[in-house]
């Protein structure tokens, strides 16, 4: 009764013009037909002279109620050719009311005599049924005109020949989309499932012919071009032996999108793509305390240095979500900035966000900035990161990475910012080269400031290795090379590294900043390692190539300060589990604060006077002893 009401109310006031109009009077020719053949059905096309007259003095109250009530369910001011269920509801909706007043005022008539014309029952109920008849036919027309007329004709030979991985409810929807709409060049011919209750039928008149283990014996019979991995909610495993053997077979394999991006609304099924190697990591779905974390930002002022990098661009995009007051957008690169607005313009978040360009390593700006902005909660991204570069100049990373996070936080000391997190790396653990020695000394200087007395700032750093598809990461740059025609290139064959996607790394950072006490270093779970080598081999066969046939795997070996595998924790640190099983909590013993800023101090006074690479790594060393340097 609800629904009944709400879409009466919705409805009331909308007056039919224009296209309206022209609606009305082509509802009213068809509602007109059905009450006519619906008295020639009743009296085997030859009425008596007596009904004849009563379906003269009845058809025009019949046909305006009718129109009185379609007119109420919103029936004018709706885009014919679009007709589904809730469509379907409304239409039906409207006609049964309008024929039980017709039963009601046939009952009244007969009872109470009212003198009026009296319809047989059966003519009432008959016109209920053509009527719908006439107007659901009317809409489906219209529907397939425009479905029709959307598509732009192929020739037969234009059309790929598909097969859709899983005959649920994505997968019949995505085959409808194709068939209704040929500009998507694809044509399906076959579904493949595992439920064995659905071998042997059809859907959209398309057969359900097996297993998808069956691919190798009927791919030529039914020449197949692609297949489309249409179960979003398959375990990684499944889809990965299903992309290789689609890649053995030399057909190509497409998926449509996760079930978290179907949930959120924000892509359609038939929005297929490539099997991307993020598909076949096997990372599960992070699990948040979304309302603590809404806590923790909504109404108050966030800064996010670094904010036009990988991480901290996905920081910037979650963090609005949850209804913060403003997001300070802090970016040394013009270009980098330039393109996170882009990306906020199309998520519609540009009202929530300030963008400022500025180097943090500038403390005349950035006292400005925390003077006119006042942030609550900063999250600090911003970082020279790439090994190799920051091998070579070990003094940019030390300044950056070092003490202009030193500055930072002094600064979000002196102004009483309540959180402030240090997103950090893996590469800061026993690090082996100048920029996760870097990180680490960024690591010792915040935990030692949390202790310092008077501050109320609670702070805390997160590591996690490495994030796919982020600036300057192996996927990127593989797919250059596979592009180019190879060789790729690995450094050794044994070389492994931790992967997660970005939004999995920034939701799992706001979660820890929910969890932090102050003075904690988090480590996320990173699941398996991963051989590099065995990476760029699936990579090469989703492309549709050989490794090592096709595409040449080059060895180059290890690079200065590069590891063959990634650690998990420092020699004296203990690790404990926290209430988010994919985060621990790393604790060790704290240096005073005044013993690390008088090391930084030192270190900031030597480093003009150094003059070469190996001079700056040594200096380094001296104050985090479980550095080891590579020396020139």
């Amino acid at each position: 009764m609800n629904r009944l009401i709400k879409s009466i109310t919705l409805a009331y006031g909308r007056i039919p013009t224009g296209r309206g109009l022209a609606l009305v009077a082509c509802y009213g020719l068809l509602l007109t037909c059905a009450y006519y053949l619906s008295y020639q059905f009743r009296f085997d096309f030859n009425p008596a002279e007596s009904y004849r007259n009563i379906f003269i003095s009845t058809l025009l109250p019949i046909v305006a109620a009718e129109l009185l009530f379609l007119y109420l369910f919103g029936q004018f001011s709706i885009l014919l050719s679009y007709f589904r269920t809730p469509d379907l509801y409304r239409l039906a909706m409207a006609m049964t009311l309008n024929t039980s007043l017709e039963m009601i005022v046939w009952y009244a008539n007969d009872r109470i005599k009212l003198g009026l014309p009296v319809v047989p029952r059966g003519i009432i109920l008959t016109n209920f049924v053509l009527s719908m008849a006439f107007l659901c036919s009317f809409r489906m027309f219209l529907r397939v005109l425009r479905e029709r007329g959307s598509s732009i004709p192929s020739l037969p030979g234009e059309l790929k020949r598909v097969a859709i991985i899983g005959a649920g409810d994505v997968g019949t929807q995505l085959a409808a989309e194709m068939l209704a709409r040929s500009y998507m060049k694809m044509r399906p011919v076959i579904f493949l499932d595992d439920d064995k209750k659905k071998w042997r039928r059809c859907v959209h008149a398309i057969p359900v012919v097996g297993s998808p283990d069956e691919l190798p014996r009927i791919k030529d019979h039914y020449g197949i071009e692609t297949i489309i991995i249409a179960m979003p909610s398959a375990s990684t495993k499944r889809v990965r032996d299903i992309v290789d053997m689609a890649n053995e077979l030399g057909v190509q394999a497409q998926t449509v999108p996760s079930m978290a991006e179907l949930a959120s609304g924000s892509v359609i099924t038939s929005k297929i793509r490539q099997v991307q190697i993020e598909d076949l990591l096997g990372r599960k779905e992070v699990e948040l305390e979304t309302e603590s974390i809404r806590s923790m930002i909504a109404g108050h002022v966030v800064m996010v240095t670094g904010a036009g990098g990988s991480i901290g661009s996905e920081l910037v995009a979650q963090i609005a979500s949850y209804a913060p007051r403003r997001i300070v957008m802090v970016e040394q690169s013009e270009i980098g900035m330039f393109t996170l607005e882009e990306r906020l313009k199309e998520l519609k978040l540009n009202d929530k966000v300030l963008p400022v360009v500025a180097d943090i390593c500038d403390l005349d700006q950035l006292r400005r900035i925390f003077e006119e902005q006042r942030p609550e909660l900063i999250f600090h991204a911003a970082a020279y990161k790439h090994v190799p570069i920051m091998e070579r100049q070990p003094a940019t990373a030390l300044t950056n990475n070092s003490f202009g996070t030193a500055d930072l936080a002094e600064m979000a000391s002196e102004f009483a910012v309540k959180r402030f997190v240090l997103i950090s790396t893996d590469k800061a653990i026993n690090p082996t080269n100048a920029m996760g020695a870097s990180k680490r000394m960024a690591e010792i200087y915040i935990q030692a400031l949390n202790s310092k007395p008077g501050n109320s700032t609670r702070f805390m750093a997160v590591r996690f290795g490495n994030v796919l598809n982020s600036s300057g990461s192996v996927i990127p740059t593989f797919r250059r090379q596979i592009e180019q025609g190879g060789p790729i290139t690995v450094t050794h064959p044994e070389v492994t590294r931790y992967f997660m996607t970005i939004p999995e790394a920034v939701g799992l950072v706001l979660q820890c900043g929910v969890l932090g006490e102050g003075g904690e270093i988090f480590v996320l779970n990173m699941g398996t390692p991963v051989k590099i080598v065995d990476m760029a081999r699936q990579m090469i066969r989703m492309s549709g190539l050989r490794p090592d046939i096709d595409i040449e795997i080059k060895f180059v070996g290890l690079r200065p300060g590069e590891k063959l595998y990634e650690e998990l924790r420092h020699n004296k640190e203990q690790h404990a589990p926290t209430r988010h099983e994919r985060i621990f909590r790393f604790t060790s013993q704290t240096s005073s604060y005044e013993s690390v800023r008088n090391i930084y101090a030192r270190m900031r006074a030597k480093l003009p006077e150094l003059k070469d690479a190996n001079a700056v790594r040594a200096l380094i060393k001296q104050y985090v002893p479980e550095y080891t340097p590579y020396v020139d």
